[in-house]
């Protein structure tokens, strides 16, 4: 059940860096028993409220709700798609300014790591 895993995760994160639950609930700005009653699975915490554990802790959501056994979630292995030379150039286009000397040996020097990664 969503309330158990969320709990058991909140409560391991809290004690997992030997804070109380006083502590815990200033440094996220709630009531303490509030955090007593998300550790217990009393009530499942708002979404607000998950977003500022994921932040304080360093985690994903995913972790926290149990879509992910990692606390860097689902995704943090993402490999992107290879892209198409025409979509590769188009990005790397995007992301440097075009009179900018700098910038341009800089741009150079990404296209050839991006066309080497690609072979």
């Amino acid at each position: 059940m969503l309330n158990d895993i969320v709990s058991k995760r909140l409560k391991e994160l809290r004690a997992g860096v030997k804070l109380s639950q006083a502590k815990l609930a200033a440094k996220l700005g709630v009531a303490q028993p509030l955090i007593a009653r998300y550790e217990t699975g009393e009530h499942l915490p708002p979404i607000e409220l998950l977003i500022k554990y994921a932040d304080y802790f360093d985690i994903s959501m995913d972790f926290l709700v149990g879509r992910a056994d990692s606390p860097q979630g689902k995704l943090y292995q993402y490999q992107p798609k290879e892209l198409n030379d025409d979509k590769m150039m188009e990005f790397v286009e995007m992301c440097f300014e075009p009179n900018s000397p700098a910038n341009a040996k800089l741009k150079e020097a990404v296209i050839k790591l991006l066309k080497e990664q690609n072979q």
